[in-house]
């Protein structure tokens, strides 16, 4: 949280840098734009990781600040996994993963990871069961809980 805290700062800043400059706000699709024709200038639809620069839209000409390319943070990741010394491949999906499995293993019910992971169909959430190789024997009673350790 404390580091959300301080990216959100920073994003903020850009932005109040922005607005001082004449250039705040951030592309809104059609429908959006018509609807709330303030919205992309406000705080709220800022970007969480905007770039550093800003850009021009080719089709407005309008020069504004983009989100960070998802490039970047790839690129950041595969740099700290190799300062971290992982022998193991691994990329910002490996979280995910980690996370669902994770959950699971801590005895989130199935569809609760579907959910947090933003599946349509639970059978993609699926694949994150073959890794806990456990079968039935892992199966807890709630009564398990009550039980100290």
């Amino acid at each position: 949280m404390p580091a959300l805290h301080e990216q959100l700062a920073r994003a903020r800043a850009l932005w109040l840098a922005d607005v001082q400059a004449g250039r705040a706000g951030v592309f809104m699709p059609d429908a959006l734009e018509r609807k709330y024709p303030q919205a992309g200038a406000s705080w709220p639809w800022f970007w969480v990781f905007p770039q550093a620069e800003h850009s021009v839209c080719p089709r407005t000409g309008v020069q504004r600040r983009h989100h960070a390319h998802d490039q970047n943070l790839q690129r950041a990741f595969k740099r700290a996994v190799a300062q971290s010394g992982l022998q193991r491949p691994a990329t910002p999906h490996t979280l995910r993963h980690c996370f669902a499995t994770h959950l699971l293993q801590a005895g989130y019910d199935i569809r609760t990871v579907q959910a947090l992971l933003g599946h349509s169909h639970v059978s993609t959430t699926m694949i994150y069961t073959h890794v806990l190789k456990v079968g039935g024997g892992a199966v807890r009673s709630p009564l398990d809980a009550l039980l100290p350790a």
